[in-house]
């Protein structure tokens, strides 16, 4: 029933584990795990068999007992239609038989969330979300730093990276301001350094993650050399190849050693990184994260208690986005965060909902009043208020 990653394939596997297969296969450095296929038997309440729970076991004793990352593999996500960014469920850092089959239970159950059914009811065919997925288990990497790489979607173009402290969760869930890399075609590098003001990393003790504050030197330092930028634009390269398209990978840096996480193809097109062009004076600017512009009343949301007050044609602002957030991205006309890059799941969304959005704006619940009408440029990444 289980399966070894390198021997992954999309047909009864997910496009999350094949693709990582197919990299082990070619030689790249990806943490090994195992998988568990669609097709598996699941009790009443996605309960594991004792089969399976042997076989997880096995599977466990030869990695070495790690901390494992238990992720969704759907067979419609991760494809290059439709991402599903952040709309199923991973456990990240468990460890022991027990914790693990929990985890894969939880994946199993995402399939028929909520916010998996309103991601799906947007898409432009309406497909619902699978009846079952296949679950991947991973060994997971103490990292010193982690992030998400667009390569290029046309030859001569740049490629994107978004790096922060610790795990790469808090890239992908838009909690901090990450530093922002590009490498142009002539292998040239700049770069802009961001907040990072808090880092999540492995709970050694307790299992799980943690999240601590970053150090002031910290925030202000880059995460990455120009050396290490350019090693990951290669291993880029290498990868939109083996994958035959232009990719949207998660990466992490542990004791110098570069690890691939995960390789998805891109599914809507990415604007240019902030650059320094004049802007209205009134205008606040963040990093621009989905195309259009866009003009609307403002409505400011703290937190899911908030969310009743959105209504169809509101410019969303807020702290940041997490999945359950996605029921929202239905009905607004753009989204201002006040954390998060171009490469976080809240920006991918955005972009596959054909929405206009800037992530990455200081104090925008503050500056940006709720009720006051405002215009969005999520090409330019500014909100002008009227």
């Amino acid at each position: 029933m289980v399966t070894r990653l390198s021997d992954a394939t999309r047909e009864r596997y997910g496009g999350k584990a094949a693709a990582l297969g197919d990299l082990l296969r070619a030689g790249l450095p990806v943490p090994d795990g195992f998988v568990i296929p669609s097709d598996a038997d699941q009790g009443a309440g996605h309960a594991i068999s004792s089969l399976l729970r042997t076989e997880v076991a096995s599977e466990l004793v030869r990695l070495g007992h790690p901390a494992v990352a238990v992720r969704s593999s759907a067979l419609n996500e991760d494809t290059a239609d439709a991402s599903a960014a952040g709309q199923y469920e991973s456990v990240i850092g468990v460890q022991g038989v027990a914790s693990v089959c929990d985890a894969i239970a939880t994946c199993w159950a995402s399939a028929g969330s909520s916010r998996a059914n309103d991601y799906w009811g947007a898409q432009a065919d309406g497909c619902p979300p699978p009846a079952s997925m296949a679950v991947l288990v991973q060994r997971v990497i103490a990292v010193d730093v982690s992030g998400v790489m667009f390569t290029p979607q046309h030859p001569g173009e740049h490629t994107r990276i978004e790096a922060s402290w610790g795990l790469g969760l808090s890239v992908v869930g838009g909690t901090v301001t990450p530093d922002d890399y590009e490498v142009a075609a002539d292998s040239s590098v700049s770069h802009r350094v961001g907040s990072k003001q808090t880092r999540i990393d492995l709970n050694a003790e307790r299992g799980g993650v943690v999240a601590t504050t970053v150090t002031p030197r910290q925030q202000q330092a880059r995460t990455l050399d120009d050396d290490t930028v350019l090693a990951l634009a290669r291993l880029g390269t290498r990868i939109a190849a083996l994958q035959g398209g232009p990719q949207d990978v998660e990466w992490a840096v542990a004791d110098d050693t570069i690890w691939i996480l995960q390789a998805r193809p891109i599914t809507a097109a990415l604007p240019r990184a902030p650059h320094l062009a004049p802007s209205p004076s009134e205008a606040l600017r963040g990093t621009p994260g989905s195309h259009g512009t866009v003009t609307g009343i403002a409505r400011t949301v703290r937190g899911p208690s908030d969310f009743g007050l959105v209504e169809p044609g509101h410019i969303l602002v807020c702290p940041y986005t997490d999945p359950s957030w996605t029921t929202l991205f239905r009905i607004a006309a753009g989204v201002v965060t006040e954390t998060g890059g171009a490469l976080s799941h809240a920006a991918i969304v955005a972009r596959e909902y054909g929405i206009p959005a800037v992530l990455g704006v200081p104090d925008a619940l503050n500056l940006v009043t709720s009720g006051r009408r405002v215009t969005l440029d999520g090409t330019a990444g500014t909100i002008t208020l009227a």
